[in-house]
């Protein structure tokens, strides 16, 4: 948080600068006078503490000259009631009276934050970042509003749903539309590691810790550090494995593999299968304590099929992607091409109907897409 202090009195102004930099969280920026702090002030301040008895240009009156661009703190040794309710009018929410502490002012600066924060969830609320899904159906609609609810929190998300559906996207989507979206988005596919790389994968580890361990090397979970870690085919990390991410997840810390440190992670876990995580519990395949700490909130995504009116528009949305990709001119769906796409039962969803639609645009000879460039009546 980057804070202007505005203050005449040098001795104020350098024991103010000393006591709020053993804060690492405040940016202190000092002004003399209310003048140069007018000079000096641009957009990436967040707060202005100002005295208001100052030569030149008074509290009050630097306070009206900053037109309510920045949230203000005053302070002042010798207040009069009408002075404090006109500071008040001008949208002045704190009205600190010297001698005060460093603790008072600190309190004061994290009222003033929380309301900072307040207001810019406020005005994220109906920007909702939709662009990477191609389709438009009620199916999508209705799984997206219990996404939305989600998002807000830090719960653990459990993405369900067949191969194909689009869970990573999901799982992105809801990384945006958190208040970790300025934070890192980081995937993991547990299918698509060796089994045993993927604890040192999620926690890491220090030279020397095995054989190839030639320098140290952070993990999954510290890379994700303040934002979200995807945990995709979460159904296939090894048993062995799932107790340590218990453990991660409850005590909010890791330790690299051949290390005795812990590390203190703040992460929000979102993770996905399309196995029947009841079955591989009664089978001793997973645990059943992990699988109730990552289904806080389950989201049962779609397949494609029951999402029809989507089909359309991804493939026109896909197709057109493909010509820029390719050189071509752009194409279009013969009749019978649609109705082709709209009948087939689409077993891969939607990463199979993006395959079929590149291979379409690549053989097919025309700038129409026919029914037989699209090659499903053997897949029937």
């Amino acid at each position: 948080m980057k804070i202007a202090i505005v203050e005449d009195d040098i001795n104020m102004r350098k024991s103010l600068e000393i006591a709020m930099g053993e804060f690492k969280e405040f940016e202190i920026k000092t002004f003399k006078n209310a003048k140069d702090a007018l000079k000096g002030l641009d957009d990436s301040f967040d707060l202005v503490i100002t005295d208001i008895n100052m030569p030149g240009m008074d509290g009050i009156e630097f306070v009206k000259e900053l037109g309510g661009k920045f949230e203000v703190i005053i302070m002042t040794g010798n207040a009069t009631l009408s002075r404090a309710i006109e500071s008040i009018q001008l949208g002045v929410k704190d009205f600190l009276l010297k001698p005060f502490d460093v603790d008072t002012l600190v309190a004061a600066i994290k009222r003033e934050e929380k309301v900072q924060n307040v207001k810019k969830t406020a005005s994220k609320k109906t920007k909702k970042d939709t662009s990477d899904f191609l389709g438009d159906s009620e199916a999508l609609k209705n799984i997206l509003k219990l996404a939305d609810k989600a998002s807000k929190t830090d719960a653990s998300i459990l993405l369900l749903g067949e191969s194909g559906v689009g869970k990573e996207v999901f799982a992105s989507y809801v990384h945006k539309n958190s208040q970790r979206a300025k934070k890192p988005f980081v995937a993991i596919n547990m299918a698509a590691i060796p089994e045993n790389l993927i604890e040192s994968e999620l926690f890491g580890f220090e030279k020397g810790a095995f054989t190839d361990a030639f320098e140290a090397k952070a993990g999954q979970f510290e890379l994700a550090n303040g934002g979200t870690l995807f945990l995709d085919e979460i159904g296939e990390m090894p048993y062995g494995v799932q107790a340590k991410l218990l453990r991660a997840l409850q005590e909010k810390e890791v330790r690299r593999l051949g290390s005795s440190k812990p590390i203190k992670i703040d992460i929000r876990v979102v993770s996905a299968t399309n196995a029947n995580l009841d079955e591989k519990i009664k089978a001793g395949e997973f645990r059943e304590d992990l699988y109730y700490r990552l289904n806080t909130i389950p989201l049962n995504i779609p397949p494609l099929r029951e999402r029809k009116d989507e089909i359309l528009s991804i493939a026109e949305i896909t197709c057109e992607k493909n010509c820029n990709k390719y050189g071509f001119e752009n194409k279009t769906f013969s009749k019978e091409a649609k109705n082709e796409l709209l009948e087939y039962n689409w077993p891969g969803n939607i990463r199979e109907l993006i395959s079929v639609i590149e291979r379409a645009v690549i053989l097919s000879e025309t700038d129409e897409i026919q029914k037989e460039d699209l090659y499903l009546d053997t897949r029937k």
